[in-house]
C-alpha cells in the first residue's frame, strides 16, 4: 500500500472506513461529493476543517483502491 498521510483507518473511527486524518469525514464522502458535481471550493467551504491536499489524496486514494485486486485465499 502506498504511503498515505492524510488517509487514517479506525475501527472506532466511522467503523474503519478511510478518513481524512483521524476526522469523521470519509473518502467516500469526498468522491461522492465530487461526483455530484461539487467543486474543491464548494467542499472546502463547507468543511472548513478540511484543506485542499486532503481532497486531492481522497481521490487519488480512491483511484488506487479501484485498481487493486483482491484474491480469493485458497485453502
Amino acid at each position: 500500500m502506498k504511503g498515505w498521510t492524510r488517509i487514517t483507518r479506525n475501527p472506532r473511527v466511522m467503523g474503519g472506513k478511510p478518513c481524512i486524518r483521524g476526522m469523521r469525514i470519509t473518502v467516500g464522502t469526498i468522491v461522492g461529493l465530487m461526483a455530484s458535481g461539487y467543486t474543491p471550493e464548494q467542499i472546502l467551504a463547507a468543511y472548513p476543517y478540511l484543506e485542499r491536499e486532503d481532497i486531492q489524496e481522497a481521490l487519488a486514494y480512491a483511484a488506487w483502491r479501484v485498481e487493486e485486486q483482491e484474491l480469493p485465499i485458497e485453502a
